[in-house]
Formats: structure tokens, sequence, C-alpha cells
């Protein structure tokens, strides 16, 4: 069954457009239904980022909930996996994050986390989409059993102590100069805080959201503001966050960009030297390079692949045992530790290796040379191009070009009117000419 309102991560979209206050309403309402599992006093928690349109949503989020009896528990600006981390430790029933993560802040988003702490699954949206889109006034609360709201305090030294606790108790980060960019994001607060408890030196940009300002030239979505700064203050390293802090990119001290692969071979060396990990292996996506796969390979591990979305990712490593995994983009998940991505406690994983091996961070963190690698998008307003002959034929005659020394991955994106092309392979001029003329064949028939 094809769902209406949730994509690949929770319902996203333009504030007062496709997220409305009806909208967001509708979702708390249905959402405190489908998860109103039994007779005592339900409680949701809901957090969001640094975006104008929080307010909005979370009022008619905290009314559609109320409305069904649910009480309301109120974080206000925190990081997704807080929110994740919070629904368990506060023993609430669900779950909220009212965000739209890397967007820029005209868009906004509602992620919802069940009761264990994970996203839900496929049939549970689509078991409040049902109701969503159904008549619930006889299902509303009696004046008498309507909810009640509260905001919660010393929600961030919560959190903060919770991502210290990942690290070994006698573990400092004394003598590392840090750059952290908080995206003017929902880590504004908890990152740099965080950061400074544990000793380091923290010099922090990023840090002053005006409701306008989340991912803008800033964030692991724009990098090149934190490489900058880095390479001004001589830094160690360069944390960069996105909008709700759920995914992570690395500078090392000479302002080079380290992606989620790169981190995820240096975790998973790491984990494998100490007897860390639960497999002999790790999870990511089709996304991720081909040269991770190869530098696994090489010291005998395994690497899964899944569909995008860290959502994928983390419901493989749940059926198949695996204890780490993540996306290129930086989501990195550590379910010993985590329910969801969480981009200070991997890079708190990262500064635990670079303590322990005494190396500057462009040593520790290029475990392998990537494969050339080409992504481009391609946008469109309606129709489905991918169905379009001249494109099959494009896409067809482009693997063939590539053979077994390379991959073609060609999908649409979950949050946005666009298809993503992927390529990669030994030979970057081929790599770039057969996205070159997937992209041609998809623009024309887009058209």
């Amino acid at each position: 069954m094809t769902r209406s309102f949730f994509g690949t991560d929770g319902i996203r979209g333009r504030a007062n457009g496709t997220i409305t206050p009806e909208l967001a309403l509708r979702v708390g309402q249905a959402a405190g239904l489908v998860f109103h599992r039994g007779d005592y006093r339900h409680r949701v928690v809901i957090g969001k980022d640094t975006r104008l349109s929080g307010y909005m949503i979370e009022s008619a989020l905290q009314a559609g909930f109320t409305s069904v009896g649910m009480d309301v528990l109120l974080l206000g600006p925190v990081p997704t996996p807080a929110v994740a981390m919070l629904t368990r430790s506060m023993r609430c029933d669900l779950g909220v994050m009212i965000s739209a993560s890397h967007n820029p802040y005209e868009d906004n988003g509602i992620k919802l986390f069940g009761p264990d702490g994970y996203k839900l699954s496929d049939e549970v949206e689509r078991e409040i989409e049902a109701l969503m889109t159904s008549d619930l006034t006889s299902r509303l609360a009696p004046p008498a059993g309507l909810g009640r709201a509260k905001r919660i305090e010393s929600v961030h030294a919560r959190y903060i102590e919770f991502a210290k606790r990942t690290l070994p108790r006698q573990l400092d980060l004394e003598g590392l100069r840090i750059v952290v960019d908080c995206a003017n994001g929902a880590a504004y607060k908890v990152a740099p805080e965080a950061l400074w408890e544990l000793g380091a030196e923290v010099i922090t940009i990023g840090d002053e959201p005006d409701g306008f300002n989340i991912n803008h030239e800033v964030g692991s979505t724009a990098p090149e503001a934190l490489v900058r700064k880095v390479r001004e203050t001589r830094a160690d390293i360069g944390i960069a966050l996105d909008g709700d802090a759920d995914r992570v990119l690395i500078v090392d001290e000479k302002g080079h960009l380290v992606d989620g692969d790169q981190l995820m071979a240096v975790i998973a060396s790491s984990w494998q030297t100490d007897g860390r990990l639960s497999k002999p292996g790790i999870v990511a996506t089709i996304m991720s390079n081909l040269g991770l796969e190869r530098y696994l390979a090489g010291r005998g591990l395994e690497l899964a692949r899944t569909a995008v979305g860290d959502r994928y990712v983390l419901e493989h490593m749940r059926a198949h045992g695996y204890n780490l995994g993540g996306e290129q983009s930086g989501h990195i998940i550590l379910s010993d530790h985590t329910t969801t991505g969480d981009g200070l406690i991997a890079a708190l994983q990262l500064l635990a290796v670079l303590k322990a091996q005494d190396r500057p961070v462009s040593e520790v963190c290029h475990c392998f040379e990537p494969l050339p690698q080409v992504l481009k998008n391609v946008r469109y307003r309606d129709g489905q191009p991918l169905k379009n002959d001249s494109v099959a034929n494009a896409v067809d005659a482009a693997r063939e070009r590539l053979g077994s020394n390379g991959r073609l991955v060609i999908r649409p994106s979950g949050t946005e009117p666009v298809i993503r092309v992927m390529a990669e392979g030994d030979d970057r001029d081929l790599v770039e000419q057969v996205v070159g003329e997937v992209c041609d064949a998809l623009t024309r028939a887009a058209a």
C-alpha cells in the first residue's frame, strides 16, 4: 500500500505548505490513538530543532495529542537522538521530533519514535495514516480525560550525561582543540557543552540560531565554513553536525573532509581490535563507496548493504545482530548506545580513537582510498521519469559500460522531487561519462 504522508524519514515538506497546523493536529490525534495501549495515563515527548515553524507545529501536535487524552512533555530544541533516548528514559509511549534535518528553514517535518526509542515501522506508519484520513470525532477524549502539557527542564544536561557515558570513564579530551559546527540547529547548546565538559578546547560556529539560519552555509551539508575555521585556528579536528544532529562529518587538521564511510571504517577497525563488534561486519547503504567494502574485506569484515535511509540500516542491524552501521552522509548508528543516528556520540567514538592512538585525524581517518564516485541530482516537477524508455535504455547502457569494476545507483529521493544518480568505479572519466549520460536522459524525460 502506498503511503500518502510518510516518506523515508517521517513526514517532511514546506512549512504551511505540506506541513500545516491541520496536518500536525491530525498526526497528533492519529498517533496518540495508535499508541493508546492500556488503561493508564499515556505520555509523549516532543522535541524540535530551531526552525521558526517549530513553534506552530509543536502547538498543533500538542493540541492533537491532548485531545485524545495523551499527556505531552515538551523538550524544546534538542537533537533527534535525544528525543529517542528520552522517550525510553522517561517511560513514554511515543516520541516526536519536529525537524527537516538538513533541509533549509522553509521546510519542516515530523519524525515519530515508539516507546523503545526506535523509528516506527512502515506498518505502524500506515496505521497512523489510515486514522489521519478518517473521522476521529467519536474517539476524542471526554472533557475529564483530556491530556496535560508540561515543559521539561534539564533536558540538555540529561542528554550530555548520556553522551559522555558512551566513553570510558577515565577518558578525557585534554589537549585537543576542536571546532564544532552546530548548523545553527538542535545541538547548538549540547554539543559544545559536552566537549567542554570532557576537557577539550572548544571553538564553536553555527551556534546562533535565529529561526531562519539553520543549515544556512553551515553544518554537515555546507562544511566550507568549518574547513576555514579549522585552518584559521589550527585546530586538531572539526566536527560538523546537521540541523537535528543525527549525522556528522569530520574535517581533519589539514582542512580535508572525512565522510561517514571513513568514520565507519575507523570505528569498525577499533571495535574489531577491542572485540566489540557483535558480528564480523557492519551495515551501510547502496551509496557507500566500494573502497569501504574492499577495506573491510581486507580485515575479514563484511559490508551488508541496504536501501538508502538510516531506518533501513537500523532494521537490518536489528534483524541480523550487527551493532555498527551507517551512511556515507554521516548517519552513524552505534546500537550499543543509541537507537538512531547520533552525530555527537559518533564524534565522541572517533575522538576516543584519536586519544588512544595519539595520531592526527588525517592519519587515523584515511583507512582507504575511495574509488572515484560521482553523484548528481536531477530535479523534476511531476510524473515518473524513471519509467521512460529512453531513461531505461541509458541506464542499461551505463551499467554495461561499468561492468564488474563499478556500480550505478539510481533512486528517487524520499524527501524531495529529485532523482539521484550515483556511479563509482576505478576509471573516473568513465564514471563521469555514464552519470552525465543518465542525467541527460532523465532531464529530457522530466522536461
